[in-house]
């Protein structure tokens, strides 16, 4: 291939993903329906006309950043080691990574619940049906080998938890006890006590642990967890 198609076909790329960045951005901040691909395009620096012969439309960057979403998660990397190293990973690799919540998770769960995207994630999770039964047996296993007496519904009500504490530290903000949940969590599944603090510290109110959605209005409109 001659260097100059090289080139174009990078330049295409960098265009292609920075729209995409920025329709995350703009979805976790505005949600789908207050980003206009008006206001993506201009995050972007890019023509509006690029959304349509990147994508196809507004639908079909939904579904991109859906998708990438999905690869985000499925390729976080496996730890190697006994079971309980291996689920104690998993636990600390999903709760860090709620403790500093992304704008693509922010939008994404947002996605999964309202009415007029929940179809298009339904779409990009029956695209990633492979990876995500795959994902979902090796962690079926990893039960069934610390002697779980139902392994698939171990499984289930794992993840079932962990996205839970997500939604909520997403709603409340430094006011959810993360660090606890993840210590709660360690015992509910018999692993080793912690040494070091992973999640960011939480923000009493009164000298107690009161998950509430009021730090937005206190701290202005940044993302749960960061800097204004």
């Amino acid at each position: 291939m001659a260097r100059s198609d090289e080139q174009y076909r990078q330049a295409r790329e960098r265009t292609r993903e920075s729209i995409l960045q920025a329709a995350i951005a703009a979805f976790s901040e505005r949600g789908v329906a207050g980003a206009s691909i008006a206001e993506i395009t201009t995050r972007a620096g890019v023509a509006q006309g690029l959304v349509n012969y990147h994508f196809g439309g507004k639908d079909q960057l939904i579904a991109a950043v859906i998708d990438r979403w999905f690869e985000t998660v499925l390729g976080f990397a496996r730890v190697e080691g006994t079971p309980d190293e291996m689920l104690a990973a998993v636990i600390d690799g999903a709760l860090g990574a709620t403790g500093y919540a992304t704008p693509l998770e922010r939008a994404v769960l947002a996605m999964q619940q309202q009415p007029s995207t929940h179809r298009l994630f339904a779409e990009s999770e029956v695209r990633h049906e492979v990876r995500v039964t795959a994902a979902e047996d090796a962690m079926r296993e990893l039960f069934r080998a610390r002697g779980a007496e139902d392994p698939e519904l171990e499984e289930i009500m794992f993840r079932s938890t962990l996205e839970g504490v997500f939604v909520k530290f997403a709603v409340f903000g430094d006011t959810y006890p993360l660090e606890d949940a993840r210590r709660w969590v360690y015992r509910r599944y018999g692993l080793p006590a912690l040494a070091a603090p992973l999640a960011p510290p939480v923000r009493l109110r009164d000298g107690q642990r009161r998950p509430r959605a009021t730090g937005a209005l206190e701290s202005g409109p940044h993302p749960p967890g960061g800097t204004a």
